[in-house]
C-alpha cells in the first residue's frame, strides 16, 4: 500500500468515526502518518479536556483505523 493509499484509508476510517464525535460536539483531524505505521490526530472540540478522550481514541479511534489501515501500530492525539 502506497502511502496515499494509506492516507485515504485513514481518512475513510476518520469518516466512519466523526459522526460520532459530532454528536458529542467534538471532531477529529489527521495531523501525519509516521513511517507508515503511527497516526498522529487531534481531537476537537468537546473531546478536548473530555474525560474518556483516551478511551475513545484507543477503542473508537485506533480501532477503526486499524481496520482500514492494518499496518498501523499506533494512533496518537497532539493536544494543541
Amino acid at each position: 500500500m502506497t502511502s496515499e493509499q494509506l492516507r485515504l484509508n485513514v481518512e475513510k476510517a476518520l469518516e466512519e468515526i466523526r459522526p460520532f464525535l459530532e454528536s458529542d460536539g467534538g471532531n477529529i483531524s489527521l495531523l501525519s502518518i509516521e513511517d507508515n505505521k503511527i497516526v498522529k490526530v487531534q481531537l476537537e472540540g468537546a473531546c478536548v479536556g473530555c474525560s474518556v478522550n483516551q478511551m475513545t481514541l484507543k477503542t473508537g479511534v485506533e480501532m477503526t483505523i486499524k481496520k482500514y489501515a492494518p499496518q498501523i501500530e499506533q494512533v496518537i492525539n497532539i493536544e494543541k
